[in-house]
């Protein structure tokens, strides 16, 4: 027997990336359902298609503009991201670039 203690848990962080295009490497349907919240630059967004918290980026869409293989048109922005499940409510651990 030892007397160590186990380590603690990680706390329950979103993938550092990820995207909601299905056909994405970086997709991920688990997270997904549970509801991924993310912050941009102090501003709760609703309508980012892909994030990166480690690079500071989001994606958007471009208003109503498609490519030439029908999918949304996307910008990328670059600042501070900031990204937790929802399901954990009100004081869910964040993720931040360098933590």
């Amino acid at each position: 027997m030892s007397d160590e203690t186990p380590p603690a848990a990680a706390p329950d962080l979103p993938a550092d990336r990820l995207a909601i295009d299905p056909a994405s490497p970086h997709f991920d349907a688990a997270q997904l359902e549970r509801g991924v919240g993310i912050r941009f630059k102090g501003v709760e967004r609703t309508n980012v298609e892909e994030y990166c918290v480690s690079e500071g980026w989001i994606r958007v869409q471009a208003g109503r503009t498609l490519d030439r293989r029908g999918r949304p048109l996307t910008l990328k922005i670059n600042g501070p991201v900031e990204a937790w499940f929802k399901d954990l409510g009100d004081d869910a651990p964040v993720a931040r670039k360098g933590e």
